[in-house]
């Protein structure tokens, strides 16, 4: 069954008519770009999948009935399958922590994963733990050493937006009433059930766009050269088959090479990159996205 977006979007139930909106901050987030990125979806698709979901700023745009999305984040994923499952008890469990919200109660609970209190948190501790650290943290950023352990410093923010009850309920409300598989998976594995007439967004890891960023930091996040020579043949495939594909990357020159063969569409769009450790490399640059369309 072919879905009309414009129908998705205007018959939602009547809990959802404000607009979903991304529940965490997400380094990396496509809110900014979503106008151009609205610009590539076609009109008509069937199911959406969005192997690196991050914050799910398209997802919730779109509000598509069917949906698999998914990402290796596992702290992500869990707080995506508790909105679904238990919303009440994460706005409980994030009220106390809005209440408590402190540097010291930070840095407490960031240092559970570390003196093995986070093996005994449940699903909504756990996921409650990584929404309030992600909203008062420096930037929003996800980062954890090679040990696994999260180690961003607070932030300084004076009124932090921990909790928003609306949307939270929102999203759920929206889970629960579409089609909507949640993944913990590789990216190709995530798109394996994709066939002609799906619309699959990729918005993986950049490709570095100097030399002096170099794959270092990056292969240690699990996604390196490789990895993008993997992406690109999955866009391949998936174009085989009749999937429309749509990806988002740096404007490094490989990204030019590994895509001018295979896609149909490459556009330049501006955006705004704000965390870099060089703050002259901060503010506007160019991004690609990609169409096989």
């Amino acid at each position: 069954i072919m879905v009309c977006l414009n129908k998705v979007m205007h018959n939602r139930e009547t809990l959802t008519l404000n607009k979903l909106k991304p529940f965490t901050k997400w380094v990396g987030g496509k809110r900014q770009l979503l106008p151009e990125i609205s610009k590539l979806i076609p009109n008509k698709f069937n199911c959406y999948f969005e192997p690196f979901v991050g914050g799910g700023a398209l997802l919730f745009e779109l509000s598509p009935k069917k949906a698999v999305i998914n990402d290796n984040n596992s702290e992500l994923i869990l707080a995506y399958k508790v909105i679904k499952d238990d919303v009440e008890s994460l706005i409980l469990e994030l009220n106390k922590h809005k209440a408590n919200n402190s540097k010291e109660c930070y840095l407490d609970l960031l240092s559970a994963d570390r003196d093995g209190r986070i093996d005994i948190m449940n699903d909504v501790e756990r996921a409650a733990r990584i929404l309030y650290m992600l909203r008062v943290n420096y930037n929003g950023l996800y980062r954890v050493n090679s040990k696994n352990q999260f180690n961003v410093p607070y932030g300084k923010y004076k009124n932090p937006k921990i909790l928003d009850e609306e949307n939270l309920r929102n999203i759920s409300n929206y889970f629960n009433t579409n089609d909507v598989l949640i993944l913990n998976d590789t990216f190709e594995n995530a798109v394996k059930t994709a066939k002609k007439g799906d619309l699959v967004y990729f918005d993986p890891p950049y490709v570095p766009l100097s030399i002096t960023e170099s794959f270092t930091g990056y292969t240690a996040a699990g996604f390196g050269y490789k990895e993008q020579i993997k992406l690109r043949d999955t866009f391949v495939e998936l174009d085989q088959k009749g999937v429309f594909v749509v990806l988002s990357n740096s404007s490094a020159q490989l990204v030019y090479e590994l895509y001018k063969p295979v896609a149909k569409t490459i556009i330049e769009v501006g955006a705004t990159r704000m965390i870099n450790s060089n703050a002259q490399k901060r503010g506007k640059i160019k991004e690609l996205l990609i169409a096989n369309f």
